[in-house]
């Protein structure tokens, strides 16, 4: 009799498993992905089944389907209120087509203030937060209740008592660990304050899309965006990945506009409603800025295809640095080609693992660019997770994305792409200084490696679509 009941059980598995690999292969964005999940449902259904439902659906049509649509509604309505006119400066005209993929315009006359660890990024923000008159929209991937978490609670309460308009989001995958106590007590002193979620109705098998996004913006006139999270470790407090390496951005001027547009879409999806919208004071810096925003919902693989179009718009030199260096065909293929145009190619990657199975991938895509021509360092103080671009003399990004397929193709992203000669002299000035405390990736690194930590990396590049 038990036997039978194991045959069944075993015979309903393996049927389950045809249908989620039929499932796959109709819906994986990659072939290489609806490969690899389809061999191991159909082989391993035992193994394979479990993950698939939580991280094997990169197309969930009516999250995207209607998230498109709110999100065409809300652009329409803010256009109204927040058009502030586009730019037609030649230098930016190399970056076009990542502005029309977008539907956006590069906005003139921003003041940009590079922000280059955790100390100087969250002084800099709580202190324009501590100042904010009118509304604060603030959105991250990561909030916890430690002593940073707590700083930036108590000054969003201090604002709220003074009747300024507060609007918090954060990712519900991302800040699991925040305490309902600690959101709670955002409510209580008016604060509007949501969890953000792929769908409105629970779905407690959806764990791939995930908002990657950083945004702070006070008065609709300051904004802030980049790779830090609120948490201690960002402020290299938390070994063993301390000292934190990190950079944010501070914008000063109309492209504050976009970032609140960026807010008010997924502020929309989850509330229904719109945040406050406010115009942008008058450009007076030098800066040219467009505000980068990528997704999930997008018609198009957009956060890759930006990677892509900067690489190509390279001619002297691209620097990268990235926490997680696991390209894609298309990206991997554009460093190559920057390399034979004679472009000076570096990645900048982390020389300690946050996630050991991504380090092991990184680490077998880094033996392959180095044997492309591609100069692969690793950073050698700390954690490295910043996510910066330079390019030539006059281009520089700070943002959300990490180049991984991940950020390609299943989060929210967001990121300021830069035209500015001043401001790229900054960014250089900070990224030699990080490559003087890094040491230069050779072939020696995997060819000397134990046998089995080679395999380990070839099998963790086998699970690229989710990493």
């Amino acid at each position: 009799m038990l036997s039978t009941v194991i045959g069944v059980v075993v015979l309903l598995l393996h049927a389950a498993g045809v249908l989620a690999a039929m499932h796959a292969v109709m819906n994986t964005r990659t072939p290489q992905g609806a490969f690899a999940w389809a061999l191991g449902l159909v082989l391993l259904p035992y193994v394979t089944l479990v993950p698939y439902l939580y991280l094997g659906r990169s197309r969930f049509h009516g999250y995207v389907d209607l998230h498109r649509v709110r999100r065409e509604q809300m652009h329409a309505l803010a256009n109204v209120r927040l058009e502030t006119g586009a730019t037609s400066r030649e230098a930016c005209a190399r970056y076009a087509e990542i502005a029309h993929m977008l539907g956006t315009h590069f906005h003139a006359g921003q003041t940009l203030r590079l922000l280059v660890n955790g100390d100087a990024t969250f002084d800099a923000m709580l202190t324009a937060i501590g100042e904010a008159k009118h509304c604060v929209l603030v959105q991250f991937f990561i909030i916890h209740d430690d002593a940073l978490g707590r700083r930036m609670q108590q000054v969003l309460l201090e604002r709220a008592r003074a009747g300024v308009e507060i609007c918090v989001l954060y990712d519900g995958i991302g800040s699991h660990a925040l305490p309902h106590q600690y959101v709670d007590t955002l409510r209580d002193a008016g604060v509007s304050v949501h969890p953000f979620a792929t769908q409105r109705r629970s779905n407690r098998f959806q764990l791939n899309f995930r908002n990657h996004r950083k945004i702070v913006v006070i008065d609709g006139r300051r904004g802030f965006v980049g790779g830090l999270n609120v948490g201690d470790e960002y402020l290299g407090l938390k070994p063993p990945l301390a000292p934190w390496r990190d950079t944010h951005l501070q914008i000063d001027g109309p492209a504050v506009a976009d970032l609140q547009r960026s807010f008010a879409e997924d502020w929309h999806w989850v509330t229904g409603a719109l945040p406050p919208l406010l115009l942008p004071q008058p450009g007076e810096g030098h800066s040219q800025t467009l505000i980068v925003t990528t997704g999930p919902a997008d018609r198009q693989e957009t956060c890759s295809l930006f990677f892509v179009s900067v690489i190509q718009a390279a001619r002297k030199r691209l620097w990268i640095t990235t926490p997680y260096f696991v390209p894609d065909q298309a990206v991997m293929s554009a460093l190559r080609l920057a390399v034979f145009r004679g472009v000076d190619v570096r990645v900048l990657m982390p020389s300690r693992p946050d996630h050991h199975a991504v380090f092991l991938a990184s680490g077998l895509y880094a033996h392959d660019a180095v044997r492309a021509g591609i100069r692969v360092f690793r950073y050698q103080p700390g954690f490295l997770h910043q996510k910066v671009i330079l390019v030539d003399d006059d281009t520089a990004s700070v943002g959300s994305m990490n180049l991984d397929s991940r950020s390609f193709r299943l989060n929210f992203e967001i990121g300021a792409l830069n035209v500015d000669r001043r401001f790229a002299m900054q960014v250089e000035a900070m990224l030699r200084e990080d490559f003087s405390h890094a040491h230069e990736v050779t072939e020696a690194e995997y060819l000397r490696a134990p046998y089995l930590r080679r395999l380990a990396m070839h099998v963790a590049r086998l699970f690229d679509p989710v990493l």
